[in-house]
């Protein structure tokens, strides 16, 4: 069973420069679900605050790919073949935090959803979906 110390790890090892540089910190991990928060900072917001879609699409996908890992007990690759991310309410505020979870896995498929909220106020700003292929 992953803990979030020990996920943190494994998306410093094994994530691409650019998706670390979205400062993503892993505050939980289990078989139910797994979160994720980013730090709103200018580097990911466009006018007015607003952090970009590319991020909050981004930070959705990696809380699933991590809520894969929580189902699975261990952390596997996997490879996204959709994602569809709704775009909601304007991420602006002091953080993003991104609770994902399997809705159901297969041998070989998993299905994920994910529900992005803004911090402080919990607004909720955006909704996402995705399908990964687990390579045997």
């Amino acid at each position: 069973m992953l803990d979030p110390a020990t996920a943190q790890h494994l998306l410093k090892e094994n994530f691409a420069p650019w998706v670390q540089a979205l400062q993503p910190e892993i505050t939980e991990i289990g078989p139910d679900q797994a979160v994720l928060e980013i730090p709103v900072r200018p580097e990911i917001a466009r006018m007015g605050g607003i952090v970009c879609g590319q991020a909050l699409a981004t930070l959705a996908d990696t809380a699933m790919v991590f809520a894969c890992a929580g189902r699975l007990g261990r952390f596997e690759p996997v490879a996204t073949t959709n994602l569809e991310t709704r775009f909601l309410s304007a991420a602006r505020g002091d953080a993003v935090r991104c609770t994902a979870r399997v809705i159901k896995a297969g041998r070989a498929m998993i299905f994920a959803e994910a529900l992005l909220i803004r911090l402080p106020d919990a607004a909720t700003v955006a909704a996402a979906s995705a399908t990964f292929y687990l390579p045997s």
